[in-house]
C-alpha cells in the first residue's frame, strides 16, 4: 500500500478508432463499473499501458488472454473468500471456455450451466439449509457472470431472464441467511428501490451501519464480497441496495442512472434513521467502482453520511472510456449522431460493438432494449451526455465527513482520479494504494477482496469508533 499517483501518457484522436488497432482495443473487453478492457483513459483524457493484460497479471493471474474477460474472472476466483464462488468450479470453468475458445457465447453459456447446477441438489445426502444457502450465493456469483456478457451472445434477449435467475438466487441465499436480511422497498420517485438490511442479530441494539453502493454493472452478490460479512463480524449492520442504473431498476423497471445520487441515498438515511437498530449517528457510506462518483456525490450533500469511503474515488466516470469514444461527442446532438452512426458504426468491429451496447445500456433504456434484438444504438449523444453529466467535480468540496479514497496500482477505468479526488477534499481524509506486492492490483482489487475489506473496516471502525 503506498501513495503513488498516476503516470500521464498521450492518447490517440477520434479518427483512430475507425482503424483496426483502435478497434481491436476496445473489443478487448470490459469490465465492471468501468469502461472497456482496453488501456483506459486517465483523468486528464490520456492512456496507461498498464491497463493491458500481462505485465499486471502475471503468470496465473491470466485466466483469459482478453482483459476484460479476464477481469471478470479474477472478480469471480477473488470471490472464493466471502463463500461467493468457488475456486474449482471458476477454474474448471475458465478451462472450459478457453477449450470452447473464448467469446460471450461460450462464458455465457458456461456460466450459465454452473448456475442452474447449482440450484439442483449436490451429489450425495440431501442438501441442508446451509448447503442450500451457500449454492445459491454461487449460483448468484454466476449468473452475474453470464448476464454481463450476454448481449454479446447468441441470445441477447434472454437479459432479463438472466437477470432475474440470479436474482432469485440472491434471494434464496437471503432467504437462508441467520438472520434473514430484512426486505424492503424504500420510497424513491415512481420507482421503490429494493434494499436488504443485514444485522448481525435480531435485537434492537443501535449499531453503526454501513450502506453498500454498487457500481455501473455490479450485482448484489458482489457488495456480499465487498463488504456484508465484514460488516457483520465487526457487529454492524450492512445495507444492500439497487438504485438507479442498477439491478431490479435498470433491468426490470428500466430506470437509468440519474446524477443527483443524494436523491438515492436521503430516503436510504430517512429508512434506517427511523430504525430502532441503527446508531443514526454512525451511518457510513461506500461506493465501489463507478460508485466511488456517486456515493461521495451523495454525501456531498446528504449531512447525515458520518463517513465515506470511495472505491476508487472517482470524479469524472466520462473520462473512463477511451479517448476516441469520447471524442465522438460534440455539443450538437445532430452532428454527434451522424459521427457516430456515419463514420464510426460502420467499422466498429463486433466485439467493439459488444462492448459499447454494454457500457451504455444502464444510461440509455433505448439503447439497452436495442441491443436486447441485437442491435447497435442509433443516439449516442443521449446516453453520453448523460455519463457527462456525473462529474462531481464541482461539488466534491463540499464534502464534510471523513473520507478514505482508495486506488489501486494498474487501475485500468480511473486512473489519476483518486488522487485528484483526495487532493480536492477539505474534509479530514486519507489515501490509501492498494498494490500488486499484496495480490491487490486492477481496479476494485479483484483479487483481494479480503484485504480490501480489512482496509476498508478498520478505517470505519476508527473512524466512527465504539461508543
Amino acid at each position: 500500500m503506498n501513495r503513488i499517483p498516476g503516470d500521464r501518457h498521450s492518447g490517440p484522436t477520434r479518427r483512430a478508432l475507425l482503424t483496426a488497432g483502435a478497434g481491436a482495443a476496445l473489443a478487448a473487453g470490459c469490465a465492471r463499473g468501468g469502461a472497456s478492457g482496453a488501456p483506459a483513459a486517465e483523468a486528464g483524457g490520456t492512456a496507461t499501458p498498464t491497463a493491458a493484460a500481462g505485465g499486471i497479471t502475471p503468470g496465473v493471474m491470466t485466466l483469459f488472454k482478453d482483459p476484460g474477460y479476464n477481469f471478470n474472472g479474477l472478480l469471480a476466483l477473488g470471490a472464493s473468500g466471502a463463500g461467493a464462488a468457488e475456486v474449482g468450479e471458476v477454474l474448471t470453468a475458465v478451462n472450459t471456455i478457453n477449450d470452447s475458445g473464448l467469446s460471450a457465447q461460450s462464458y455465457v453459456k458456461t456460466f450459465r450451466t454452473l448456475g442452474d447446477q447449482l440450484l439442483k441438489a449436490p451429489p450425495g445426502a440431501p442438501a441442508d439449509g446451509r448447503t442450500k444457502r451457500f449454492r445459491a450465493l454461487r449460483a448468484a456469483q454466476y449468473y452475474g457472470q453470464a448476464l454481463f456478457f450476454v448481449l454479446g451472445s447468441d441470445d441477447p434477449g434472454s437479459e432479463e431472464q438472466l437477470y432475474k435467475a440470479g436474482r432469485g438466487a440472491w434471494d434464496t441465499f437471503c432467504d437462508l441467511c441467520e438472520p434473514a436480511p430484512v426486505k424492503a422497498n424504500v420510497p424513491y420517485g415512481s420507482t421503490p428501490l429494493p434494499v436488504w438490511f443485514f444485522r448481525p442479530d435480531t435485537s434492537d441494539t443501535p449499531r453503526p451501519t454501513v450502506i453498500l453502493t454498487n457500481g455501473s454493472d455490479g450485482q448484489n452478490v458482489d457488495m456480499w464480497t465487498y463488504g456484508v460479512p465484514a460488516a457483520l463480524d465487526r457487529g454492524w449492520n450492512a445495507l444492500v441496495y439497487d438504485g438507479p442504473g442498477q439491478g431490479q431498476l435498470l433491468f426490470v423497471d428500466q430506470v437509468v442512472f440519474t446524477p443527483t445520487w443524494e436523491e438515492v441515498v436521503t430516503p436510504l438515511v430517512d429508512w434506517l434513521s427511523a430504525r430502532p437498530d441503527v446508531d443514526p449517528d454512525r451511518i457510513a457510506l461506500t461506493g465501489l467502482s463507478m460508485a466511488g462518483d456517486l456515493a461521495p456525490r451523495a454525501a456531498a450533500f446528504e449531512t447525515r453520511i458520518a463517513a465515506l469511503v470511495a472505491m476508487p474515488g472517482c470524479l469524472e466516470p466520462w473520462l473512463g472510456f477511451p479517448p476516441e469514444i469520447r471524442q465522438i461527442l460534440t455539443p450538437d446532438k445532430q452532428e454527434t449522431n451522424d459521427i457516430w452512426n456515419k463514420e464510426v458504426v460502420p467499422e466498429l468491429p463486433p466485439d467493439a460493438a459488444d462492448v459499447m451496447k454494454k457500457r451504455f445500456e444502464p444510461f440509455s433504456i433505448p439503447a439497452m432494449l436495442e441491443a436486447r434484438q441485437g442491435k447497435l444504438f442509433t443516439d449516442f449523444y443521449t446516453p453520453a451526455t448523460r455519463i457527462q453529466a456525473l462529474s462531481i467535480t464541482d461539488v466534491v468540496g463540499r464534502i464534510k465527513a471523513p473520507t478514505l479514497v482508495l486506488d489501486y496500482e494498474g487501475e485500468q477505468f480511473y486512473p489519476g482520479q483518486p488522487r485528484r479526488m483526495y487532493d480536492a477534499l477539505t474534509s479530514p481524509k486519507d489515501y490509501l494504494k492498494l498494490t500488486a506486492a499484496e495480490g491487490a492490483q486492477l481496479h476494485c482489487s479483484p483479487m483481494a477482496p479480503q484485504l480490501h475489506c480489512e482496509v476498508v473496516f478498520d478505517w470505519l471502525r476508527k473512524t466512527l469508533p465504539d461508543r
